[in-house]
């Protein structure tokens, strides 16, 4: 790919050099799929390249201790209790394990937000089909004007047939932060629990599982945390890890010991697979924290500060209005955008011909999100220690041409 004038004309952030992202891309998208530091990567492979020097060791004899040691120290970054947090691959991974191993009634309800991720929420349709359950979609409102109009409109939907509530920590497409404390309160007074899918909340937002009370917990690592892809983890509190069985079932599930729980023994080995991610998730806390003097604390604030200011260069740049108070935003935000002219194929068919333009013409990557639905959308930018507040400038001088905002 060639260079673009606009994207070679700015100033790399000092941090960019840690990552191996394209210098001919302004890449404004951690939020999809993360982007894991050079030193990380190295770390992995090291530890690839000693599993495969002698795999029975590593992975028949040492794989246990070094898994449990990643474990602890993520459970120690999330706030809960070691042994009820497991590794997943990703965060679908870990709504599907917990929403397979429910027992549901015909006629229960299950209760989610319109703002649920798409693949999570395809997830508990196929769950109530089983059990020939209901579904029950709370709508946002949005533009949201507080938090408290997001939890009026939640538990406006509970009934005595509510078994479950499935809500996003951080919401994909429009990058809300969720009440999610005061729900699993609000929720549990009335019987009801929660699994809270907290994909983009791990690195984003500090948390304390613990604390937080939720019966379910998933994340992801490899977004915020900048862990390598294909790790991510699942907490159960402590009442229902007898309850939770891995979506594949394996030598655990009839295992003699007794020096480590079931949940334990049937999560820690689901057959072969290479486990290098999830054992490179303390290296990618430590080097993240290692990038501000005050640590995690400060690369989380100094990422929502740049969000909250690309945002405003955007809403400024587009005539919008920001569509949540910003209090509801962590380290992405989202943009509206005027509507496409609704041509060539609905969504999720295709990427959004704005954001392969915004690629092909001035070397930007940034999502163009149908929502809330197909001609609708918004724009939704992410910020890493490697973005700069000229990249998002530089983004809504590229709208600004595209769109003809003003003319």
């Amino acid at each position: 790919m060639q260079p673009h004038a606009e994207v070679s004309s700015l100033t790399p952030s000092q941090f960019a050099k840690h990552w191996h992202l394209d210098p001919k891309c302004l890449f404004l998208n951690h939020g999809s799929f993360g982007a894991c530091p050079a030193p990380v990567l190295a770390a992995q492979q090291q530890l690839r390249q000693y599993m495969e020097s002698q795999p029975v060791r590593f992975l028949a004899r040492e794989l246990e201790g070094l898994w449990d040691a990643a474990r602890i120290e993520l459970a120690r970054f999330v706030g809960c209790d070691a042994e009820g947090l497991v590794f997943v691959p990703n965060a679908t991974t870990g709504i599907n394990t917990v929403l397979g191993s429910l027992k549901l009634k015909r006629g229960d309800e299950l209760l989610v937000t319109d703002h649920e991720y798409n693949a999570c929420r395809n997830a508990l349709v196929a769950v109530a089909g089983k059990w020939e359950a209901k579904v029950v979609t709370a709508e946002l409102p949005f533009p949201a004007n507080s938090a408290d109009d997001i939890l009026d409109a939640i538990l406006a939907n509970v009934s005595q047939r509510t078994k479950l509530l499935l809500v996003d920590h951080v919401t994909s497409q429009t990058a809300m932060v969720m009440p999610v404390a005061r729900l699993v309160w609000e929720m549990r007074k009335r019987g009801v629990e929660t699994l809270v899918d907290g994909a983009h909340a791990p690195g984003m937002l500090p948390l304390d599982l613990q604390a937080l009370g939720a019966a379910y917990y998933t994340g992801n690592c490899h977004k915020w945390l900048c862990a390598p892809k294909g790790s991510a983890f699942l907490f159960v509190r402590r009442d229902f890890r007898e309850t939770v069985r891995p979506l594949v079932v394996s030598h655990g599930a009839n295992s003699p010991r007794k020096d480590r729980s079931r949940f334990l023994l049937e999560f820690g080995w689901t057959g072969t697979y290479d486990p290098t991610p999830f054992l490179c998730v303390p290296e990618a806390i430590r080097f993240m924290a290692g990038l501000k003097p005050g640590g995690w604390p400060e690369v989380m604030r100094a990422n929502r500060e740049l969000a909250l200011k690309a945002r405003r260069v955007l809403c400024g740049a587009l005539a919008a209005r920001p569509p949540c108070p910003e209090a509801l935003i962590g380290s992405m935000a989202a943009v509206p955008l005027p509507d496409s002219d609704g041509s060539g194929p609905a969504p999720p068919l295709f990427i959004d011909q704005l954001q392969d333009e915004l690629m092909a013409r001035h070397g930007i990557e940034v999502p163009v999100i149908n929502w809330p639905s197909h001609p609708k959308r918004i724009l939704r930018v992410s910020a890493q220690l490697y973005n700069t507040e000229e990249q998002y400038a530089a983004l809504a001088a590229a709208l600004g041409e595209m769109l003809a905002i003003g003319d």
